[in-house]
């Protein structure tokens, strides 16, 4: 009789071996499955990462390309600036130019008015001085005020008792 109960219970063992081998076998499935999931999970996030990194890296190139433009544009911008504008002030200068050669020969007859001379002259200085205005060229006079090198340029040291040294008594 001893036979017979030791047989169900090494059918019953086997039983359990086989449905605990059929669990892990189970679980060891669903854990590829779910290893094979993330890895397919992180591919695809790789890509993404990939495809963003790349589409950063084109607007990197881009804007690179793009500030270069803008100092090259700008660098011509402020070259064509001052070329016109000096060609502006030229010009401008060219009637009062003119205003000088035709007092020059009115000086050069023998039978000239200085009166006339005197009242083109003054017209042609009136000229120059509102051609200066236009591009914002004043005149200063600093008569009385201290030498100062960095705006004025002495013509010569005169000794005067009545202001301090270095003061400007006239302006030529």
């Amino acid at each position: 009789m001893e036979q017979d109960k030791e047989v169900p219970e090494s059918v019953s063992e086997e039983e359990t071996v086989a449905e605990a081998v059929a669990e892990v076998e189970e679980q060891v499935d669903s854990e590829e499955e779910a290893v094979e999931h993330s890895a397919e999970k992180l591919h695809l996030l790789l890509e993404d990462a990939r495809a963003k990194a790349d589409e950063h890296w084109e607007m990197v190139i881009r804007a690179r390309a793009e500030s270069e433009n803008l100092k090259k544009r700008h660098s011509r911008e402020l070259e064509n600036a001052h070329k016109f504008a000096i060609e502006k002030f030229v010009n401008e200068l060219l009637p009062v130019r003119d205003s000088m050669e035709l007092g020059l020969t009115a000086a050069q007859d023998e039978g000239a008015d200085v009166a006339k001379l005197v009242e083109g002259t003054e017209l042609t200085l009136k000229l120059l001085t509102d051609v200066m205005g236009k591009f914002d060229i004043e005149e200063i006079n600093p008569v009385g005020e201290p030498f100062n090198p960095e705006f004025h340029q002495a013509m010569a040291m005169q000794p005067s008792s009545d202001v301090e040294p270095n003061t400007v008594l006239t302006v030529v």
